[in-house]
């Protein structure tokens, strides 16, 4: 409850809130005090300030000054339907105050919209932590409790942690009542909302269509993650969310520069990509070698993505700013990057390198690896599957620019990309479901780095490849083709190696995500969707498959590996998958 006083001593408007619950003795009173006193110490821009706390007629209250705002609840009754970025804005500021208390050791556990303060600058505070402690202890239970030496709860750090994934919850469901404009489930009061949850309830709760203003695919992706049904998919940290609903904002403020400026910072000092072991010692064998052939250097630049890519950007970046062959189209072959600048030239694309692993750990680093692993290996495919007439290093490149966005995001941002991997997991069905329910889908791709980043992972690639300098025709030809449309026949070379890398991915996609059991099942859908498109069967990309695997594993061309021995065609079943699995992890990172 919280309610408006005045103070004749202090001669000003006080807000006092007090527990749901009368304290049930003068030990669970004193108790109550203290843990208040103590989180009102914290000191935060967006934590209100605590006057006081004190007891009135057997009821605890903490009082906060007035003068600090209105609560968000008269905020709306005056200024009703706030747009998106008003609502995210309010929920980043309260969340930052909010992970600041966690971390702190305190916790909110009833978070409300009258909780929420909104100066008349427009900062946010969320007042009385620690209010809605359980006061419902008795006497003997805290005697007991003290004569072993131990607090009431053995398990305090579990309660907190737990209360603290409830503030996030309460956090999500105030987020879609503000998006709304109503209140969850018809219901103000959020406490009762989570109650009719599941699991502890039957009820979903998803953000609606019809909103007063249009919701972004980003910004559903978030919301609707927040009271996830499944509660492995649900935030379960102030930061987590406080990062998706930011990396929203950055995007929205800055419109196409928003993916960009997440990434700005990390490229200057780590680099885009890290270097291969090795690097400095191959490049240094091409240099000797003036007369070696292009097409020899380019297959083993080919090799190594960050130094394949960092050509890509010096040439491109040079062209842009018109200081080579103005005028001209943007490079995407190796073979011209290294016409372009020379032996000397590769040199200093080498030295410009952050060396492996750079900035990972060793998880990081091999989940890095994977996905490099899984990146070439698409590329692969995509040249054995290249129509006639397509230069099969073209192909290769468009496959892997398709993934350049999925690269970045785990090498700069390996937690989340962690994250995402595990929302697309699918999971067993509830603990309560009856028998023969089928496992819960995990989510899409795009709807999971929504969920994580607040951006698509595939819109990050391509800010990415606009700073670049890479044209328009490149950057449609690096967007992949959406999976739920078919493919229609390509009327344009752009669209033909689009459509091919498109085919080639989603073949990898198959084999590497997929379990075992469901793998051919995978390749067939693959094979069906672009049978038309490109005149490819199933036996088609299982070839592919095999011939790729072989280009990887001797890290030759694909024209080299056609003459070795293939790998028996039930090795595409047992392929280890591309990212950590859930029980490699030791704790949810949510």
């Amino acid at each position: 409850m919280v309610w408006l006083a005045f103070d004749p001593r202090l001669g000003q408007e006080l807000m006092l809130t007090l527990p749901r619950v009368q304290p049930a003795d003068a030990a669970a009173l004193e108790d109550w005090q203290r843990e208040v006193r103590l989180a009102a110490r914290l000191n935060h821009p967006h934590l209100a300030h605590v006057v006081e706390v004190g007891v009135q007629d057997h009821w605890p209250y903490v009082a906060v000054d007035r003068a600090l705002g209105v609560t968000l609840v008269e905020w709306l009754a005056a200024h009703p339907q706030p747009t998106p970025i008003e609502a995210v804005k309010w929920m980043c500021e309260a969340l930052e105050g909010l992970a600041f208390a966690h971390e702190a050791g305190a916790t909110h556990g009833d978070l409300q919209l009258h909780h929420i303060l909104v100066s008349e600058q427009g900062t946010v505070r969320v007042m009385a932590l620690e209010a809605a402690r359980d006061t419902g202890a008795s006497v003997d239970e805290r005697a007991r409790a003290n004569d072993r030496g131990m607090p009431l709860d053995p398990n305090r750090l579990r309660v907190q942690r737990d209360t603290s994934e409830r503030d996030v919850l309460a956090s999500g469901v105030l987020l879609q009542q503000l998006l709304t404009g109503q209140p969850v489930l018809e219901e103000p009061d959020t406490a009762l909302v989570i109650a009719r949850m599941t699991p502890i309830g039957r009820e979903l709760v998803r953000l609606p269509w019809t909103t007063p203003h249009p919701i972004s695919e980003a910004l559903r992706a978030i919301a609707n993650r927040t009271t996830s049904a499944q509660e492995r998919q649900r935030y379960l940290n102030a930061r987590t969310l406080l990062r998706a609903l930011d990396g929203w904002r950055t995007a929205e403020a800055q419109d196409t520069g928003g993916p960009l400026a997440m990434l700005l910072d990390r490229m200057r000092t780590v680099g885009h990509l890290p270097a291969m072991p090795g690097v400095g010692s191959r490049v240094a064998r091409l240099s000797a070698k003036d007369g070696q052939h292009t097409e020899e250097i380019a297959d083993q630049i080919l090799q190594d993505m960050a130094l394949s890519f960092e050509l890509l950007r010096q040439v491109n970046s040079a062209q842009v700013q018109g200081t080579q062959m103005a005028g001209s189209g943007p490079v995407l072959t190796i073979r011209r990057a290294i016409a372009l600048v020379g032996l000397n030239g590769i040199r200093q694309a080498a030295s410009a390198l952050r060396m492996w692993p750079g900035p990972l750990n060793a998880s990081g680093a091999q989940a890095m690896q994977r996905m490099m692993d899984r990146v070439r290996l698409a590329g692969h495919v995509a040249q054995v599957l290249r129509p006639a007439g397509y230069h099969p290093e073209v192909m290769f490149l468009v496959a892997v620019l398709q993934n350049l966005g999925r690269l970045l995001v785990q090498y700069h941002f390996p937690e989340e990309a962690e994250q995402i991997w595990q929302l697309m997991r699918p999971s067993p069905p509830p603990a309560n479901a009856e028998p023969g329910t089928p496992e819960q889908p995990g989510l899409s791709e795009s709807a999971a780095s929504f969920a994580v980043l607040g951006v698509n992972i595939e819109t990050l690639g391509a800010a990415v490849a606009r700073h670049w300098g890479l044209g328009e025709d490149v950057q449609h030809m690096i967007h992949r083709l959406p999976r739920d449309r078919p493919a229609r026949t390509p009327d344009s070379d752009a669209d033909m190696l689009r459509t091919a890398a498109s085919a080639a991915n989603d073949a990898v996609d198959a084999v590497s995500l997929l379990p075992a059991t469901r793998v051919s099942h995978g390749l067939g859908l693959v094979a069906q969707r672009y049978a038309r498109a490109m005149e490819i069967s199933v036996r088609d990309l299982q070839e592919a498959m095999q011939t790729a695997r072989a280009a990887l594993r001797s890290g030759s061309s694909v024209a080299n590996a056609r003459t070795e021995e293939a790998p028996a065609q039930g090795e595409a079943a047992t392929e280890s998958p591309p990212f950590p699995s859930a029980a490699d992890a030791a704790q949810d990172t949510h």
